[in-house]
This record gives C-alpha cells, structure tokens and sequence, in this order.
C-alpha cells in the first residue's frame, strides 16, 4: 500500500510507462490512419476536407504522413519528439476546425489523443526505444575516446 501512495517514481517505471503510452497510442492511431492511406491509393474520389488552401487529396496525404507514418516512429521510438508535432497538429486541426461546429462529444477523441501526444513532445521515447539506442551509441565512443587521451 505504501507503494501506491509514493509519489516519487523510479526511473524504470517511467521509461516503462513512457513505452506503453507510445506503444499503445501508435497503434491506435494506426487504426485511423490506414484506412485513410487505403483511401489514398484508391481508383475512387477522395472524400476529405479540402483545408487551408490544399486540395481534399492534399490534406489526406498530410493526414497519412502523421497518422501512419509518425505513428510508426512513435511506435518504435524513433525522432519521437519530431513525429509528435505533426500528431499534435493534425488532432489540433480535426478538433479546431474539423470538428469545432460538432457536439463535445465528436470533438473529444481528438482532444484524448492529443494529449499522449503532448506528454511525448515534453518527456521524449525513453530509455526501451530506438532513439535512447542511438543516443547511446552517439554518446559511448566519445566518451572512450575522452577517456584514451588523457
């Protein structure tokens, strides 16, 4: 009991909690984003909102770049602060300007999305991804190589 009511975290918690969030709201995104990337490269007429200035074509490959693709590097870890913003902006767009005329209710998927997405922009992957792998083959030689020339 003492250990649910502590609020200092230790650092494995985080980083695993920080790869479940990942893991679990990439591939519910992917669940939204490959059905638009289907409709994509479909023979029929795209049927999406035509947004700021770009065509109805336009404005779905901008949403298949962040629902399939930046989802796929939040899954695995990779640029996941970079492949957030596009996530954050795309469910900005839907619930500002989508959505802003629909209930709440129309309006809240969007808003439960955006938020994994901001805490991943703040706090980055975590130690269990691609990212945390290359920092630390990026950081190990040149700290051996500080090491040898002293």
């Amino acid at each position: 009991m003492k250990k649910l009511l502590n609020v200092y975290q230790s650092a494995n918690s985080v980083d695993v909690a920080l790869l479940i969030t990942r893991v679990g709201i990439a591939a519910l995104m992917l669940t939204h984003g490959w059905p638009k990337l289907e409709m994509l490269f479909s023979e029929g007429p795209v049927q999406f909102p035509a947004l700021f200035g770009l065509s109805a074509t336009g404005t779905l490959a901008l949403a298949v770049f962040s629902e399939v693709l930046c989802s796929l590097l939040i899954l695995v870890g990779l640029g996941t602060r970079l492949a957030a913003i596009p996530l954050i902006i795309t469910m900005l767009v839907a619930v500002f300007m989508v959505h802003a005329a629909d209930p709440f209710a129309k309006q809240e998927l969007g808003l439960l999305y955006l938020m994994p997405y901001v805490v991943l922009l703040l706090t980055g992957s975590g130690r269990y991804s691609v990212d945390y792998l290359l920092q630390q083959s990026v950081l190990k030689p040149s700290y051996a190589r500080s090491l040898s020339i002293q």
